[in-house]
């Protein structure tokens, strides 16, 4: 039986970088998967997807190349074969950094197969039984699938990225994150797209102002949405398949040539056989943690999709971080700080968040200890300079002008969060951020601008307004 510091269960990004860190700290480290390293961001989502909707924005600028003053000529149109084949093209290049041998080379065993615990301290793979003193799951999580399929073929997040030929038409179940960034892709690349969301409105978890103008901006690029729709039936007649879901206005008939299914991830504890390791677990929710990412066995770990509370890529790795020096180092005991989580929906233009959205802000303070500024990107120049000025940012603070929630949706909003971020982390006031020079023109202006905003509700409103030219005319 071969003797390890540390088993890991799971090549994704948290069992990579809990692998990497582990070696290098001189510990004896096996990481075990069953299919490919990499997980489901190198092979199913961030990098694929994010590679389709760079092909996708391509196609839609070339569409719109007059407003530009440049002639596209000779009938440009999407080669779908071609665009697929640049996908993998960009997935053999950022693989390079998850290849096992680079894995090897640092001092990890590294296995493929699948396995099972058989106690708190074993694990069964490939017929050999391994021992470790901690071990960390990082299973991750694979698309959740609706029983009404029946014997209907459907697409997922997975096998949408093995198709060889668009499809004409496609309807796609859930507008959430995945949901939405197929949407637009399938939709710039000359498909006829539709979504069908059951929770009301588009990116339920996001601000209702943000949902709102990503509708419009989906709409406006040929995409119908069906919002308030509950699905129940899908089935196949003369080559196309049929979406039957019920609204409040009445029932919804959908003919596409393809369905793809975005309605949620489920994490994989499957076949794991946790029981016999002790650790308590759901199907749904996934295996549970304290805040130091330990599990109901004291010797056991788990981090990402298979544990949550947030299913992103940028989480599984900071919480890799925490169990993996939970788990190796004596009197250590680091705490996951979930305070400030953002994340990002990739569509174009792009919505970013972190921190509360206003309903959630004034349910948790009050109406009136909370401000909210809003400052649109058709204000800001570099925007307007470069034909993209939809959108806005949208801010939320408490008294003390300290970020309760940042919200954009516009043209690099994933870059532009992050200074939001940070004065949530450190709980700076935007007026900080106002009063620091940014560079013109770029559009982290819009940043500056929106933080301006606290200083154009307060000092150009009510009373003050009179007490300054009162304090001008007495200075002259």
């Amino acid at each position: 039986m071969k003797k390890y510091d540390l088993i890991i269960i799971g090549g994704g990004v948290g069992g990579l970088v809990g692998a990497s860190g582990a070696a290098k700290m001189g510990a004896r480290v096996a990481l075990i998967e069953k299919e490919l390293l990499g997980g489901d961001c190198l092979n199913f989502g961030c990098v694929p997807t994010k590679r389709l909707v760079k092909c996708a924005k391509v196609a839609h600028t070339l569409g719109k190349a007059n407003e530009y003053g440049i002639n596209p000529g000779n009938n440009p149109h999407v080669d779908f074969p071609k665009v697929m084949q640049s996908v993998r093209d960009v997935q053999k290049s950022i693989g390079r950094h998850d290849d096992p041998r680079r894995f090897q080379e640092m001092g990890v065993t590294v296995i493929n197969g699948d396995g099972n615990f058989t106690s708190p301290n074993t694990f069964k793979v490939n017929g050999e039984e391994l021992t470790a003193r901690k071990f960390l799951i990082a299973t991750g999580s694979s698309p959740t699938e609706l029983s009404s399929q029946k014997n209907v073929k459907t697409l997922t997040n997975i096998t949408a990225l093995q198709l060889t030929k668009l499809p004409a038409s496609i309807t796609i179940h859930g507008g959430g994150a995945i949901g939405v960034e197929f949407a637009q892709i399938f939709a710039r690349l000359g498909s006829k797209v539709s979504i069908v969301e059951k929770k009301g409105r588009l990116l339920p978890r996001e601000d209702e102002a943000i949902s709102a103008a990503l509708k419009k901006i989906l709409i406006e690029e040929g995409i119908t949405i069906h919002t308030c729709s509950e699905v129940t039936n899908i089935t196949e007649s003369n080559g196309l398949k049929i979406t039957t879901a019920t609204c409040t206005e009445g029932d919804t008939v959908i003919e596409s040539e393809e369905v793809l299914m975005a309605i949620g991830r489920r994490p994989n504890v499957a076949g794991l056989n946790l029981e016999a390791a002790g650790v308590v677990y759901d199907n749904r929710k996934g295996i549970q943690t304290e805040k130091t990412m330990r599990t109901t066995a004291k010797s056991i770990y788990a981090v990402g999709d298979v544990s949550g509370p947030y299913a992103f890529t940028h989480v599984a790795e900071y919480q890799a971080g925490i169990a993996l020096s939970n788990a190796l180092l004596p009197l250590i005991n680091r705490k996951a700080d979930y305070r400030v989580v953002p994340w990002v929906t990739f569509t174009d233009p792009e919505v970013a968040r972190v921190g509360l959205t206003e309903a959630e802000a004034i349910n948790k303070y009050g109406n009136s200890n909370i401000s909210v500024y809003v400052v649109n990107f058709s204000d800001t120049d570099r925007a307007e300079i470069e034909g993209e000025a939809k959108g806005f940012i949208k801010l939320i603070t408490d008294k003390k002008q300290r970020v309760l929630g940042a919200h954009i949706i516009g043209p690099s909003a994933g870059e532009l969060i992050g200074e939001f971020v940070l004065a949530m982390k450190t709980r700076l006031p935007i007026t900080k951020i106002s009063q620091t020079i940014h560079i013109y023109p770029t559009l982290s202006m819009a940043v500056k601008r929106a933080a301006d905003q606290y200083y154009t509700q307060k000092l150009f409103s009510g009373w003050v307004p009179k007490l300054t030219k009162w304090l001008i005319r007495r200075g002259s």
